[in-house]
């Protein structure tokens, strides 16, 4: 029992540092110090605070949601790395950079890791809400779509600036490379709002039976406006 917990602490003491010493973790991850066990770290920590806060936004329809929830907001950030990485990767290599694979490995999983500890400190916030509000499921629904989009730019935020940091020390193909990077990070985007949409429900609608998917049909975008619809008197 104390060696898992140990183990477990390491796993966190990772996540910390980066929190806490953002420069002396970003020069070792580019200098490939012990680049692995930072990834897995950083891989354990944040399927759990996703799988925790999935956890919490499902229950506001069933014990099902939850658990489903649980494993798709894990899975939801990171089948988007995966399905994003290689063109990142590739088109880098293309012009000029020299990192190795695992670099952007981590760079990646530590902004996963900055949105899964942002989205664990919003759970009081959502549990308030989920807790004091009835039949206000659009209204919870666009709250949660706030703190997603809030938390995904301060991780984007994150990675664009270690990369900017990392692309000091190479010269060739820099320019080209920064607007690759601009380019991918809306392509990044786009990639999340369309899995997200494909791996739905999250929620749940209250009083509906559970629903491991939905059937495919309309878009993110026209769902999110036409919740805003409903809760300022629209239509």
């Amino acid at each position: 029992m104390q060696k898992q917990q140990f183990a477990v602490g390491k796993y966190f003491s990772v996540l910390i540092w980066l929190l806490q010493d953002r420069q002396n973790f970003l020069k070792e991850i580019s200098q490939n110090v012990q680049l692995y066990p930072k990834i897995n770290s950083l891989l354990i920590c944040s399927s759990i605070f996703f799988a925790f806060y999935g956890g919490i936004i499902g229950a506001s329809s069933s014990w099902e949601q939850a658990l489903s929830s649980m494993v798709k907001l894990p899975a939801l950030y990171l089948i988007s790395l995966i399905i994003c990485l290689p063109t990142l990767y590739f088109f880098n290599v293309f012009f000029g950079s020299r990192k190795p694979f695992a670099q952007y490995v981590a760079l990646l999983l530590g902004s996963m890791a900055v949105v899964s500890v942002l989205l664990f400190s919003f759970a009081p916030i959502t549990l308030l809400f989920m807790t004091t509000t009835t039949n206000n499921y659009q209204f919870f629904k666009l709250l949660n779509v706030v703190i997603f989009s809030l938390t995904g730019f301060l991780g984007i935020k994150f990675f664009y600036e270690a990369m900017q940091m990392f692309s000091e020390s190479e010269l060739v193909g820099k320019e080209t490379r920064d607007k690759i990077l601009q380019l991918w990070l809306v392509l990044y985007g786009l990639v999340g709002c369309q899995l997200g949409w494909t791996l739905r429900p999250f929620f749940g609608y209250p009083g509906m039976p559970f629903e491991l998917f939905r059937e495919r049909g309309g878009n993110f975008y026209l769902d999110i406006m036409r919740a805003m619809g409903e809760i300022f008197g629209f239509q």
